[in-house]
């Protein structure tokens, strides 16, 4: 994936450093709705992660189109990268749209960015993004924060445990999508990378909608293009420009503002209720994102240049 390169930590913010946190997190909070849609579809929930890409494909397309002349002529040989990139992030959508049917909307979008954790352990070991000392505290906050937020998890009742399970390996499918798709940002602007990529994930989950048995054609549609709405085009939309940006720890941390929203959502839509230990545990996560925000939000500023935006 990425070359071996001299360590290096995240450096302060310059200026403009906010526009990529906001999208972060922006991103995250749409992205926390996407439980709720697969819940509403009237189609099978693998169906449903093949109609949110496939509405979203040419609205991105256009997007890119009207961004740029020629938005996919910086490909070259990112194909292989952005192909597995689709089929990575299909095979995630595939597997945490069927665990969210079976865990609750905060579990399954917790265990769903299981990448919280993994994608800045690729960062440290592979990119070699040491963090700063804040940074390091942030991630500390950050993971106990996690783990309130996973309390009721591991008091789980056997009717959980399947879906969180299935939603734990979306997680690690999504940092292996993160680290593909980082790797095409290097050389590609957001929107026509997220356009390739979600190209490259409709067949397979076709294919496997298919092979499932699924209800496929929707007799409603509404909820269909608000999940590729608010989770393809603006959620990962954000998320694929701030992963342009942002180190992976930065984008890590981020990445639990998702259970949060998610929590609230289930708590008012099914009767979730979040107890103390949730609050504490958003509390924690919220301090978090004040420390990576306010140590340093970027990358070094020779990368953050080298990159399109």
């Amino acid at each position: 994936m990425h070359r071996p390169a001299p360590s290096r930590k995240a450096s302060s913010p310059q200026t403009g450093s906010a526009l990529p946190i906001l999208a972060l997190l922006a991103g995250n909070i749409a992205l926390a709705f996407g439980p709720w849609f697969v819940r509403l579809a009237d189609v099978g929930p693998v169906s449903a992660g093949f109609w949110r890409l496939a509405i979203a494909a040419p609205i991105l397309i256009a997007l890119a189109f009207a961004g740029q002349k020629r938005p996919f002529a910086a490909v070259g040989g990112l194909w292989p990268a952005i192909a597995l990139g689709g089929i990575a992030f299909a095979a995630d959508l595939a597997s945490w749209h069927v665990g969210i049917l079976q865990t609750t909307l905060a579990n399954a979008t917790l265990f769903g960015n299981s990448a919280t954790l993994m994608y800045p352990i690729y960062g440290f070991l592979v990119a070699r993004m040491w963090p700063t000392r804040t940074q390091g505290l942030a991630l500390a906050l950050a993971a106990a924060g996690a783990g309130l937020l996973l309390g009721r998890s591991y008091q789980l009742s056997p009717d959980h445990l399947v879906g969180d399970l299935l939603c734990l390996l979306a997680g690690t499918l999504y940092t292996v999508y993160f680290v593909l798709m980082s790797k095409a940002r290097e050389a590609m602007a957001p929107i026509p990378a997220l356009a390739l990529s979600t190209l490259a994930g409709i067949l397979p989950l076709a294919l496997a909608a298919h092979l499932m048995g699924e209800t496929f054609w929707p007799q409603h549609w509404g909820i269909l293009v608000g999940l590729a709405l608010a989770s393809q085009v603006v959620g990962q939309g954000l998320m694929i420009y701030a992963i342009g940006h942002l180190p992976p720890l930065v984008v890590g941390i981020g990445l639990l503002s998702q259970p949060i929203v998610a929590g609230i959502v289930g708590w008012s839509a099914y009767g979730e209720k979040l107890g103390l230990a949730d609050f504490i545990g958003a509390i924690l996560v919220a301090i978090a994102l004040v420390l990576v925000r306010s140590g340093g939000a970027r990358v070094a500023q020779e990368s953050e240049e080298a990159r399109p935006a």
